[in-house]
């Protein structure tokens, strides 16, 4: 029988990074880089985590998922992704702007990539005072107007500018533009996608080039939603030992769960893979052959077939399968 798999992180050097994934989480990062994102939990071509407890220690998850197909992610799931795993988790320190970005759609990205468009879900973790998330148009925009803005250095003039508290999330479809302000550690839940298309990079110059870095002004124009919209952020009020939906789409459910002392949680209608991110505390994860334990910073992936888990402790945890 499977049991709930711990993943090696992979840690990205980027520009904007720092080192709060280090202070925050405990996680020990190589020395002098500046890291803005580790991946948790990937199916990325190239960047496939593999398993560091239990006995598929040092197996990736392509091969798992080769080897246990549904019974890892859950038949639905399978027949769906067949060997793909869906989903790609990411822990991300803002320690400057990340640029001004949009990702394509399902459609877009498949004519253009042959990979799944990026839908994506951000849990504010910490914030530094004043920190903002930028997120779609403050007003009406078209094609026009969005490069008038481009062009004259002032795009983030069109953008609505939310300022954060820690347990916000949000959502971003594919086609909205948006940035991470500076100061912001962040829990990223997206599809499985590593395409962006940079529009705006604060003009700034890459230390190690000399040069800025590469802008996708042409991809972007048919990815963008020029839509102005209200509805990214999701207030959602907490329960103790009781899920809380922050998120549901077609790509994705999030909850948050809270736990103090014991819950019980039953999966067994959901024919999916269940993964625990834990932002908070300690807990003891029971299951029908043993137990493992998830502490802050840490992901576990749940495989399809183990249907019931008790979570025990004082801890906090996002909730994220497929719905």
């Amino acid at each position: 029988m499977l049991y709930p798999l711990k993943f090696g992180p992979i840690y990205k050097e980027r520009i904007w990074g720092g080192r709060k994934i280090e202070t925050a989480f405990g996680k020990q990062l190589p020395a002098g880089e500046k890291i803005g994102e580790s991946w948790e939990l990937s199916g990325v071509d190239g960047d496939i985590s593999v398993v560091v407890n239990g006995k598929l220690k040092g197996n990736n998850l392509q091969e798992l998922i080769e080897i246990y197909m549904g019974d890892l992610v859950g038949d639905k799931v399978f027949e769906k992704y067949g060997e793909e795993f869906p989903l790609l988790i990411k822990l991300i320190d803002a320690a400057d702007n990340l640029s001004i970005q949009v990702h394509p759609d399902d459609k877009l990205a498949a004519e253009r990539h042959h990979s799944f468009g990026k839908t994506e879900m951000w849990y504010v973790v910490g914030h530094e005072p004043g920190a903002r998330l930028y997120l779609g148009f403050n007003q009406p925009v078209d094609r026009e107007k969005y490069l008038e803005y481009l062009n004259a250095g002032k795009l983030a003039d069109l953008l609505t500018a939310y300022q954060v508290q820690d347990g916000d999330s949000y959502f971003i479809p594919a086609g909205t533009i948006h940035a991470i302000g500076q100061g912001l550690l962040i829990a990223e839940i997206q599809q499985t996608s590593d395409i962006t298309y940079r529009v705006f990079d604060w003009n700034r110059v890459d230390p190690k080039t000399g040069k800025g870095r590469e802008l996708h002004t042409e991809l972007a124009l048919d990815a963008i939603e020029y839509k102005a919209r209200t509805d990214y952020k999701t207030v959602a009020a907490p329960k103790a030992n009781a899920p809380v939906t922050l998120e549901k789409c077609p790509y994705f459910q999030t909850n948050s769960l809270a736990v103090e002392g014991t819950v019980v949680r039953d999966y067994a209608p959901l024919d999916s893979f269940v993964i625990y991110i834990c932002l908070d505390g300690s807990l003891e994860l029971t299951y029908e052959n043993g137990t493992e334990t998830v502490r802050k910073g840490e992901t576990v992936l749940i495989p399809a077939e183990l249907n019931e888990i008790t979570l025990h402790g004082r801890g906090k945890v996002l909730e994220v399968y497929i719905p």
